[in-house]
């Protein structure tokens, strides 16, 4: 591990660049350290790591992820979820508390729209019988970023959503004293909702229609919707 996790370190102090990690730093508000790498040289350097051959063992997937989590560049944290992202084929039953440690833990719409439609969504997909009872959860957790996981997980499931369950979570959350009022739940309630569109507009004017959305949800809902 300890090899694994260096090697990546080196990787990432080498290409470091100051000027763009305080560009980064800012544009997340000071929240996380950086070290300054774009997007599409970050994955060209953690490509390597995330090779099935050097892959770790999955026993030890939650170990390294935490051991990531928890360093102050927000890089390590990216890596991380794009390394969780490769066991999605052999998830066990207990990887939900793994999600979510890392949704409650540095918290951010960065890494929670990453870990919801992708982690969550494939974890749910695999253990249907557990959700309905972790969307109660996490709605009732009042923790906004689980809450907007509870929204989000189902982005790219398309004709496949859950339209019941996702009018469930809008009336919880729109109804809730926290979620009613908080910018990034009125922004994913749009959000999922304009994603949703693509595939079944006539329900999203419905349901815009007949309910009392924050005008942000509004908007973000109807913007590919034809006048």
């Amino acid at each position: 591990m300890n090899i694994f996790i260096q090697t990546l370190q080196t990787e990432f102090e080498e290409n470091a660049n100051s000027k763009i990690a305080l560009e980064q730093k800012a544009y997340m508000r000071n929240q996380f350290e950086y070290y300054g790498i774009k997007t599409p040289k970050r994955r060209e350097i953690t490509k390597p790591f995330l090779n099935k051959k050097f892959l770790p063992k999955k026993s030890d997937l939650e170990s390294y992820v935490k051991i990531l989590w928890q360093k102050p560049q927000r890089d390590y944290h990216y890596f991380a979820q794009e390394l969780a992202f490769k066991y999605t084929k052999e998830l066990d039953k207990k990887d939900i508390e793994l999600f979510e440690f890392m949704v409650t833990h540095n918290s951010w719409w960065d890494t929670v729209d990453f870990i919801a439609p992708k982690l969550i969504s494939a974890y749910f997909k695999t253990y249907p019988k557990e959700r309905d009872a972790y969307i109660k959860k996490w709605i009732a957790s009042e923790n906004i970023w689980l809450q907007r996981s509870a929204l989000l997980f189902q982005l790219k499931d398309k004709e496949k959503i859950d339209t019941n369950l996702l009018t469930f979570v809008i009336h919880s959350l729109i109804n809730s004293k926290i979620g009613s009022k908080e910018f990034f739940i009125n922004k994913a309630i749009g959000w999922i909702l304009r994603e949703y569109s693509k595939t079944n507009p006539d329900w999203v004017v419905n349901f815009v229609q007949t309910n009392d959305l924050r005008n942000l949800s509004r908007r973000e809902a109807l913007r590919l919707i034809k006048k």
